[in-house]
């Protein structure tokens, strides 16, 4: 294959997780049911913290915040996904495929960065109770989640931009069902070297830091409640914390099945796996954890549908 710039490339091939046509219809089926329990639970988890006063606190302001920012985040896939299998193309263009990655960064990006406040959110409320509402105030919290924002922003941009400079060869295919970055840059002719650094302080920036924020949180709150006297207080603090970290469990382990499968070239199926959990079935699982384990989300539905909300 003859290489060429960035501006003769014209459009990727998007191979997808099969091309047996009798699977067709099943994965539409089954991206449409996930695309559409995704956004109707984080909807809802929005439409609760919005319309119930009681929920106008740090802890939900957040919430709403990483809901809003997994709905976009699947949106960024999902769509495109829908589109190609029901009209039975592999194509995206050029543009669309630099838009994509600059939007999957973006929202991959919030989500580390909430999920630390929301740690550090905890960690306030459970080891400073007494000082909680004078740190965590709103515009604190504003601030925390635009500063995630503009963090988020410029690596996007900036990790897009690097995009742009590759040089790529003809008819280029990239094995996953969107673009991935990683995949783009090992599919460029030109040198990726600086990509390839840039991508590891982006991982260690976007990923490790916060990680290792989550953790130290999380460790200052499980000295806290075990210095709990009283049983039923101790369940209390671990119940408080139990649909958060579940929901980091199940970001980052993802994140790291995406991540250990494509160090390996020849499990392009399993790491195709690993973006499926990661992008689309995280997002989704996240508004169930935390409903169906918090009272307040509950209730706070109950009297949006006058209904019961088991």
């Amino acid at each position: 294959m003859e290489p060429g710039n960035d501006t003769q490339i014209s459009e990727f091939h998007l191979l997808g997780l099969s091309e047996d046509p009798e699977l067709q219809p099943l994965i539409f089926g089954v991206f449409l049911s996930m695309y559409l329990i995704t956004v109707v639970g984080n909807l809802l988890i929005i439409l609760a913290v919005s319309s119930d006063s009681h929920l106008h606190t740090p802890m939900y302001f957040f919430l709403a915040n990483l809901s809003f920012v997994d709905i976009c985040f699947t949106s960024t896939t999902v769509p495109k996904i829908l589109w190609n299998t029901q009209t039975q193309s592999k194509v995206i263009t050029y543009d669309g495929c630099i838009t994509q990655i600059f939007f999957f960064l973006l929202f991959a990006g919030l989500d580390d960065f909430l999920l630390a406040v929301m740690a550090y959110d905890l960690f306030v409320a459970i080891c400073h109770p007494l000082h909680y509402m004078v740190i965590m105030n709103p515009t604190y919290c504003v601030l925390l989640v635009l500063v995630s924002w503009v963090m988020s922003t410029l690596n996007s941009l900036l990790q897009s931009l690097m995009v742009l400079q590759l040089s790529f060869c003809r008819e280029v295919q990239i094995s996953h069902f969107f673009c991935e970055i990683n995949q783009v840059v090992q599919l460029a002719c030109s040198d990726a070297f600086l990509n390839d650094i840039l991508m590891q302080f982006a991982a260690v920036l976007l990923a490790a830091f916060p990680l290792a924020g989550i953790i130290y949180s999380y460790s200052k709150i499980v000295s806290s409640i075990l210095g709990i006297s009283s049983a039923q207080g101790k369940e209390k603090a671990f119940s408080t914390c139990a649909s958060h970290l579940s929901v980091v469990s199940l970001f980052y382990c993802t994140a790291l099945g995406v991540y250990l499968s494509s160090a390996a070239p020849q499990s392009s199926h399993t790491s195709a796996v690993g973006l499926l959990m990661y992008t689309v079935v995280s997002p989704m699982l996240n508004p169930f954890i935390y409903s169906l384990r918090n009272r307040d989300i509950k209730e706070a539905l109950k009297k949006i549908f006058w209904v019961p909300v088991i």
